[in-house]
């Protein structure tokens, strides 16, 4: 490639040696040719073998990647910047889609992409990560709003307007997308391309909550700053979702406390059949009430989901995806209360 390039590809890499490798090779593949790549190492305790025209950044210590992007930022020479995690691979058209999308609207800031819902195991839980996830962005998405997420999995953004705006903020190694998002869409709109993909395979359970944990405590912060909330990161309507969510699982816990009581102490309340009517079993009737009324409330807000779900993979996956969602909006609420209770000790 000679000349100034179109695109500059921007990868952040930390111990990416078994992921960075195949997204390489995939980018070697590409139909549109015009594009460097530059990795910004976050310090690794690696060394990467790369093929020729790939540029590495290497940080002296390990900062995030959003220091890691922004390190590799000041090497690009290309017109638009073209963001990637270290753990996706490309299509063969997806930065010629990107690069026409820019060079057909001189008037395009920025764009977002997707990753696309398929897996190649066959375990649930990376196939429910990506059932979601494309649910999220193509059935579910708050179509009133008029930016995205600058979802750095793969996104693009002109170099010179990313520059303006001082790039990444190290100090987030979570959600840094995120708080750059908020920034762009004061003066631009982020665009997102459902035509523009790249495939990810997901990781297990742990892995994906631990996330969802630090995500939500990091954006529990960002919203203490704005109270109010967004199109990107979290909707009212998704947050009315988990709410509902995890309000159904504390009621049916409490439900169930209050009916050991019952078996436990038999203090009476009333006559129930000829016999005696345990306070806490009356209580644990009412709770169980309240909790149906939180289920029925979860499930019209999730119903999108749902249904989609039924249609890709059947009523036994759906059912087991409902559960699974429950238990990831836990995660997600205690994340945070997390940073609700750091903040006030």
């Amino acid at each position: 490639m000679r000349g100034k390039p179109f695109l500059s590809v921007i990868i952040p890499a930390y111990n990416a040696s078994g992921t960075l490798g195949k997204l390489l090779e995939s980018l070697a593949k590409s139909t549109f040719k015009n594009f460097e790549v530059i990795v910004g190492d976050d310090a690794s305790n690696e060394q990467y073998l790369v093929g020729k025209g790939v540029t590495i950044v290497r940080l002296t210590h390990n900062k995030g990647p959003a220091a890691a992007r922004n390190a590799a930022v000041k090497r690009a020479r290309g017109n638009v910047l073209v963001f990637l995690d270290a753990d996706v691979t490309v299509y063969s058209d997806t930065l010629a889609k990107i690069a026409g999308k820019f060079k057909e609207d001189h008037d395009l800031t920025a764009i977002t992409g997707v990753w696309d819902k398929h897996q190649r195991t066959k375990s649930f839980f990376p196939q429910f990560k990506a059932i979601r996830d494309w649910s999220y962005w193509t059935n579910e998405r708050d179509r009133d709003g008029y930016y995205y997420l600058f979802s750095t999995r793969i996104a693009a953004i002109r170099r010179d307007v990313f520059t303006r705006l001082g790039g990444f903020n190290e100090a987030f190694r979570q959600m840094e997308d995120v708080e750059l998002t908020y920034r762009i869409a004061k003066r631009y709109a982020i665009i997102f391309a459902p035509d523009v993909r790249v495939h990810h395979e997901f990781e297990g359970f742990f892995p994906i909550a631990k996330k969802y944990f630090w995500r939500s405590f990091y954006w529990t912060k960002l919203y203490g700053a704005r109270r109010k909330f967004d199109p990107v990161a979290t909707t009212m309507s998704e947050t009315a979702t988990a709410i509902s969510g995890v309000g159904f699982i504390g009621l049916c816990a409490c439900g169930f406390l209050f009916a050991g009581f019952s078996t436990i102490f038999n203090y009476p309340f009333g006559l129930a059949q000829g016999g005696h009517f345990s306070i806490f079993n009356y209580f644990s009737i009412i709770i169980f009430q309240f909790s149906i009324i939180f289920l029925l409330i979860h499930s019209i807000l999730l119903r999108r989901f749902l249904w989609f779900c039924y249609r890709e993979k059947g009523i036994g996956f759906t059912v087991k995806a409902f559960g699974t969602g429950l238990v990831l909006y836990a995660v997600i609420l205690t994340g945070s209360l997390y940073y609700q209770l750091k903040k006030t000790i």
